[in-house]
Order: C-alpha cells, then structure tokens, then sequence
C-alpha cells in the first residue's frame, strides 16, 4: 500500500475517546474517513450483528478497529465476536489492512476485560485480513475518568499500580501511521513518557484541581493486585513513546 496516496479508511468506534483521535488525525493528513458507530449519522453499524458493516466497508482501504463495549457483560459480544463479524465483511468488500486496537500487558493481567482483549487479538491474528496491531498503555483520559467521579465523594480509594499513561492524541498519530503502511501482521506498543503510581498520578490530579479530596490507600491482593503493583501493563521498550506527561496533560485541559 503506498502510504503518500489518500486512503478511505473505515473507522469503528469513531465517536470514542481514540477513535474520534483517529478520525481526526487522519483526516488532517488528507484520508477520507468514515466513522462507523451505531449512532453514526452516515454509516450506522451494529458490531453485535454486523448490521450496516457491507454498506459501510464498500471501497474502503483499511479499517481501524477502535471499538469499546462499556459494558463487562457486552464486552466479548462487542469485541470478539463483533471482531469476526467486522473481519469477515472486510474480506467481502476486499479491505486489505486490519489495524486492531489492544493494551500493553493485557495477557499479564487476569481480569475480564484484559482477557477480552486478548481474546480479539487472538481473532484478528487468525482472520482473513491483513492486519496490524497497535498496543497501548493507559490513557490520560482514562486515569482522570477515573480520579474525577472518586472525588465527588470525597475520597481516592486506591491501589498500588504502576502505570505508564499516554495522552490519546499521540496514540492516534501512531495509529495513523500503522495505518497508512502496509499490514504488519505484528504488534505495534505506544506507551507514555514516564512510569509511576497511580496513587502519584492521584496526588498529581489533586495538586492540578486544587483538591482537598482523601487519599485511601486500598490493599489489591492476589494475582491482579502483584500484577499491577510490578508494573505489567507498563513496557520499558515501546516502539513509539509518548511526550506528553500526566501533568503536563492535566495542565493544558
């Protein structure tokens, strides 16, 4: 795939946090973009069916999977099976490029949700498209979506974790960049400038809001908690760093 020519590129999830990041970023370097979402004016889809995909994939390039299921119960539904649903309509409208969208460390964690993930990984891997896969780290967002709904009771309960959070912005240029080159048919990690805890990144929150909230320090035990604590969802050598602090983040909201 020649990468200086526009592409049309579907992109799944198009109304979310990376997602819309994508969109946008993509369509600054000239690409047409369709944002697929099952609210999507233009190209409503519906991953749990498979609903609108051959309408919307018609002549597409490449898509990007930036789908998200807010729900634990809907989540495999959304994106494993939803994934075969999405990759099967891309090999009838002749896709070439698959750019899938999972977290650095999500084999390393046992919980739901990380096992989700790779679980879709899994079926990209074995699909019918050429694909790429972009691994990121934590999200700024996704931390301060966190902290911020805590503080309104007052308190930030929370365990040791060592995290390495990226702005959303600089995973959608490494997004856009796997994008416009051919399938890798490997792994692409995005990860922020610098680890810490999250309690630091808390603290970090409350210095940025000037709140009073309570720390809580909260004991995470077993496999989760020893996961978190030693840094599994971190990677000392991503093949794209972030620059952008958590700090530096919250200062420019």
């Amino acid at each position: 795939m020649d990468a200086q020519r526009n592409l049309t590129v579907a992109v799944a999830g198009g109304t979310g946090t990376l997602g819309s990041a994508v969109a946008e970023e993509l369509r600054g370097r000239g690409h047409r973009v369709r944002v697929l979402s099952r609210h999507s004016p233009d190209h409503p889809v519906d991953l749990t069916t498979g609903q609108g995909l051959a309408g919307a994939l018609a002549g597409c390039d490449v898509v990007v999977d930036a789908s998200n299921s807010t729900s634990p119960k809907k989540a495999r539904t959304t994106l494993v099976d939803g994934s075969r649903l999405l990759l099967a309509a891309e090999e009838r409208a002749g896709v070439g490029h698959h750019v899938g969208i999972s977290i650095v460390g999500c084999e390393k964690v046992p919980i739901g949700y990380y096992r989700t993930k790779v679980a879709q990984e899994r079926v990209v891997e074995s699909g019918p498209v050429g694909w790429s896969m972009v691994r990121a780290t934590q999200f700024h967002e996704l931390v301060a979506g966190v902290l911020a709904p805590l503080a309104r009771c007052g308190v930030h309960p929370l365990p040791k974790a060592r995290l390495q959070t990226v702005a959303a912005v600089e995973v959608a240029h490494a997004v856009a960049d796997v994008a416009e080159r051919p399938a890798l048919r490997g792994r692409v990690e995005v990860a922020g400038p610098e680890i810490a805890d999250l309690r630091d990144l808390a603290l970090q929150w409350r210095a940025a809001h000037r709140s009073r909230v309570l720390p809580v320090p909260v004991p995470l035990p077993g496999a989760v908690g020893r996961a978190l604590r030693a840094g599994a969802l971190t990677t000392g050598r991503p093949d794209v760093r972030g620059t952008t602090t958590f700090a530096q983040w919250l200062a420019g909201r």
